[in-house]
Formats: structure tokens, C-alpha cells, sequence
């Protein structure tokens, strides 16, 4: 029985706040944070994601509405849109690319004798790659063609469980394989 934990609570739970404190501790992402952690701007991410959000405003609207519930949810306090756009814009994003590692690293033995439906001894990956359109206005570092912004995810998952091995973001005109160096990887924008 949950005891009248949410749904939410239950999934994080099983993820270790330890662990995500190291990847904070090894870039120095709570140095400067008063009042929003990036656990909670995480929790506030992860939360989005599960339940399809589609903008900050609408990320900050479902958490209100639940706002009663949102200390059992891991959040200190209510979350305003203006906090987590600064929090997304100025946090080092490598906390969440380490946290994302360690979380593939447990994820992977978990899956390594899952039958993929052929008997092959080796792994088998497979290599996918997916233009991100973004905004020009927001992103003019990504220019992709003369009014649109975007760049390209190369990601290689283990179909052995369908667990990303590894992921890379390149230029959106790309079109040669992740190993290649004509496809630089992008840089985090300057803030």
C-alpha cells in the first residue's frame, strides 16, 4: 500500500539522491542556489517529462494545481517559471548528462540477459539520429536554415533492454555517422 504517496514520489524514490548530489558537488551546481536546488529543478524536469508538459508555463500551472502535494513530492516550495528558466539557463547541464550515466550504468546489467528475440551472443545497437527544430530567436547559435533553428541527437541504443549507450549532439546539417569529425559536437551556449 502507498500510504497516500503520489505516484511521482514512488519513481523517485528509487533514484539515488546521493549520487545526484555528487554530480552536483563534482560541477559546483548548488553554489550559488538560495532557494531552488537542482534536485528540485530535477524533480521539476522529470516530473514534466513524465507527464508530457509542453512549456515552462504549463509545467508551472500542473504543479499548482497540485500544490498541496508537492512536498511529498520532493519540492520545498512552489515552483514559478521564471525560477526554473533561470535554473535551466544558467545550471551546468553535465550534473544531469553525469546523473543520466550513472542511471544507464545501473539501468544496463538490469537488462543484460533479456532475450532480444534472436540468439546472438554479442550486444546489437541500433543508431538513430533526430533533428531537434528549435527557435531561431532563442537559439541563434543553432542556426539550421535561414529561419529555423535546430540541431541533430545522434543516440545508440542497446536493444538489449532499449537503453541509450550513447548519445551525442551535433550540428543539424550533420548527416555522416557520430564517429565522424565533421560533425563537431555542440557546445553548451555561452551565458
Amino acid at each position: 500500500m502507498n500510504s497516500g504517496r503520489t505516484v511521482f514520489a514512488q519513481l523517485i524514490e528509487h533514484l539515488s539522491h546521493k549520487e545526484f548530489q555528487k554530480c552536483v558537488a563534482r560541477h559546483g551546481g548548488d553554489k550559488y542556489a538560495k532557494k531552488f536546488s537542482c534536485w528540485e529543478q530535477f524533480l521539476a524536469m522529470a516530473f514534466a517529462q513524465l507527464t508530457y508538459r509542453e512549456s515552462l508555463r504549463d509545467i508551472e500551472a500542473c504543479l499548482g494545481a497540485v500544490s498541496s502535494k508537492l512536498y511529498h513530492m520532493g519540492f520545498a516550495a512552489t515552483v514559478a517559471r521564471s525560477t526554473l528558466a533561470d535554473a535551466n539557463e544558467n545550471r551546468d547541464w553535465r550534473i544531469f548528462a553525469d546523473f543520466a550515466q550513472v542511471l544507464i550504468g545501473i539501468a544496463r546489467p538490469l537488462y543484460a540477459g533479456e532475450s532480444m528475440g534472436v540468439d546472438l551472443d554479442q550486444s546489437l545497437y541500433a543508431l538513430d539520429s533526430t533533428t531537434i527544430d528549435l527557435c531561431l530567436e532563442l537559439f541563434p547559435w543553432a542556426k539550421f536554415r535561414k529561419r529555423k533553428a535546430a540541431v541533430k541527437m545522434h543516440t545508440l541504443l542497446d536493444l538489449r533492454g532499449n537503453i541509450p549507450t550513447f548519445i551525442r549532439i551535433t550540428d543539424a546539417r550533420c548527416m555522416t555517422s557520430i564517429s565522424s569529425t565533421n560533425c563537431p559536437s555542440r557546445p553548451a551556449p555561452s551565458t
